[in-house]
């Protein structure tokens, strides 16, 4: 089994200026809000070793940030989200290059009270792994009602983004990935399924079997056993 060492960041606080005349916006998340994320997040490993058929497993840190997020990066169209850029301060101490495959990112982009919220590119956002990153795979989630993080699988939306990075991964070592690799279920023929929403095309992605084009594509046995961590890449 591959182990990824992985880390979460979760910032309890946001303080920020938005930049397109959106004002300030400022929010904290309840003990509530952080307990139902990270409940959420601790399913991610048997996800990956479930789905994975055992080749696959993730080795968690969780690390509260002891500051408020202070800054977002516009992404255009008026949408922002919390980049390498942001985390640097907490990315610098705490993943150092070579030190972490893969860092996760928790930030409070809703006020769920007021209705408010931070607009971005959606509840997730993913990307591969670069020295932007410190050579980790790098995803934010936002905070989200409580019944959210059950529909319809705990820990889902930790997987999905993290798929995006490690697909990305795979397919530059040279392993084929499906179109859209984690977003492309539907195109290649899955539905989302009551009780298990995506679960049977991650289960073929991340074996190396999703037929696309007359062919198999995914995350093979043998992609997961090359024995090579992303770190490793980025070592100084």
């Amino acid at each position: 089994m591959v182990v990824w060492k992985a880390l979460l960041l979760a910032y309890r606080c946001l303080d920020v200026s938005l930049s397109r005349g959106e004002g300030r916006f400022v929010h904290s998340l309840s003990d509530s809000e952080v307990d139902d994320a990270l409940t959420s997040f601790a399913e991610l490993p048997g996800l990956v070793d479930r789905l994975s058929g055992g080749e696959a497993g993730i080795r968690q840190e969780v690390v509260a940030a002891d500051r408020c997020l202070d800054s977002l990066t516009l992404m255009g169209d008026g949408l922002y989200w919390p980049s390498p850029s942001d985390t640097r301060t907490e990315l610098d101490r705490l993943a150092q290059p070579g030190t972490r495959d893969s860092v996760f990112v928790l930030w409070p982009q809703n006020d769920l009270r007021e209705g408010r919220n931070v607009p971005s590119g959606g509840w997730g956002l993913a990307l591969g792994a670069s020295e932007w990153s410190n050579g980790a795979t790098y995803a934010t989630v936002g905070n989200a009602a409580s019944a959210v993080w059950s529909e319809p699988v705990r820990g889902e939306v930790w997987l999905h983004e993290w798929l995006h990075g490690v697909c990305d991964h795979y397919a530059r070592r040279g392993w084929s990935m499906p179109p859209g690799d984690a977003d492309g279920g539907e195109r290649c023929g899955y539905r989302r399924e009551p009780g298990h929403g995506w679960s049977r095309y991650y289960r073929d992605l991340m074996t190396g079997r999703v037929m696309a084009g007359g062919r198999a594509h995914g995350i093979t046995a043998e992609a997961w056993r090359s024995g090579f961590t992303l770190g490793e890449a980025f070592r100084g």
